[in-house]
């Protein structure tokens, strides 16, 4: 009997594990010997959009839509609920074509009543199909994921890709909930986000390269691999370098690699409000189970707040302000597309 498709992406993303390389450790930040903080100062509190987050983490959208996933969601929710982070969860669609499937997606609101929720949904969804997701979970707001490369690569995936700007703006004008887009993994750069902004997208995942490589995933499950489309894609570092001053006046999630609390004050300083972590959770809660998903949440919330006192910086707001300097290929793509670099480098 064959794994249901979902089934597949988790064992796949298991095995093949994050593809590397997020840009991130281009972004040198600079230090500061008298931070004049404490600890006990800091506060991790953020907003994307109208939302409020106790802390910048985002369990981010996995999985849902066959039996076996209702489990792993159950874990992720209960997580989220200890801890108080908002969870995605993975594209609905297969629950919205047959019914019988809602229970795998149903149980994160079921565990977590209170907490922020997210729904999912591909670019191909009508308006109907948004309302039905975020109704499906009482969802807090809903996520349009953009995944062209694995669709073309992906045996049975999509191939026409017309209309998809049309289908976000008026999703977003008539869903009833924040729209978040997000790339899953292959990056965003300026022009795309230029016109998700002009449809009236506000909040903007860059989903860069570093995290679960969703070409090496669907290259794994076809029979006529196309091993050279793995690499596709730009970083995470640069998918944020590209998109930040488009969405100044909104929101920017960085998603694609996120493991440590480096990491997420790395992307913080580029100009993210905010960070998703998929990959890495995943990994801890099929390791160690929910406590251990509880654990590596909130040794991620620490290390965060470890590197927001040595920079002086006690709040998110604070810590967008704090200067870096950006060096290596990160540097090298900012110059060649025309991104100032000092913008970084001279910040406070």
């Amino acid at each position: 009997m064959r794994i249901p498709r979902k089934m597949e992406h988790v064992h796949h993303a298991l095995a093949i594990g994050p593809s590397g390389y997020t840009g991130l450790e281009d972004v040198r930040l600079v230090p500061n010997a008298i931070p004049e903080t404490s600890l006990d100062s800091i506060s991790l509190v953020t907003r994307i959009g109208e939302l409020t987050l106790s802390s910048p983490i985002i369990i981010n959208a996995m999985t849902g839509g066959a039996p076996e996933t209702e489990e792993i969601n159950k874990g992720l929710a209960l997580a989220a609920r200890e801890t108080g982070t908002a969870m995605a969860v993975g594209s609905q669609m297969s629950a919205i074509r047959n019914k019988s499937m809602r229970a795998s997606y149903e149980i994160v609101r079921k565990m977590n009543p209170d907490g922020l929720v997210f729904g999912n949904l591909g670019s191909e969804a009508t308006l109907e199909q948004a309302k039905e997701a975020v109704e499906m979970l009482q969802a807090d707001a809903l996520q349009i994921h953009l995944n062209v490369m694995q669709e073309l690569i992906m045996p049975e995936g999509d191939r026409d890709f017309r209309g998809m700007t049309e289908r976000i703006a008026r999703i977003v004008e008539e869903a009833g909930v924040p729209v978040i887009v997000k790339e899953v993994g292959f990056g965003i750069t300026r022009e795309p986000a230029e016109r998700l902004w002009e449809a009236g997208v506000r909040i903007l995942d860059v989903g860069g390269t570093g995290g679960t490589n969703f070409a090496a995933i669907e290259n794994a499950r076809r029979e006529d691999p196309m091993l050279w489309l793995n690499g596709w894609g730009c970083s995470t570092a640069i998918a944020l370098a590209e998109t930040v001053d488009v969405f100044r006046q909104g929101s920017v999630i960085a998603t694609g690699g996120i493991r440590t609390g480096m990491d997420i004050v790395r992307a913080i300083v580029l100009g993210a409000s905010a960070v998703g972590m998929a990959g890495v959770f995943l990994k801890a809660l099929q390791e160690n189970g929910t406590d251990g998903l509880i654990r590596a949440i909130r040794e991620a919330q620490d290390e965060t707040r470890l590197l927001m006192t040595a920079l002086g910086t006690t709040d998110l707001p604070a810590l967008m302000r704090a200067p870096a300097v950006i060096t290596g290929e990160t540097a090298e793509w900012c110059r060649a597309r025309g991104i100032d670099l000092s913008r970084w480098a001279a910040k406070r």
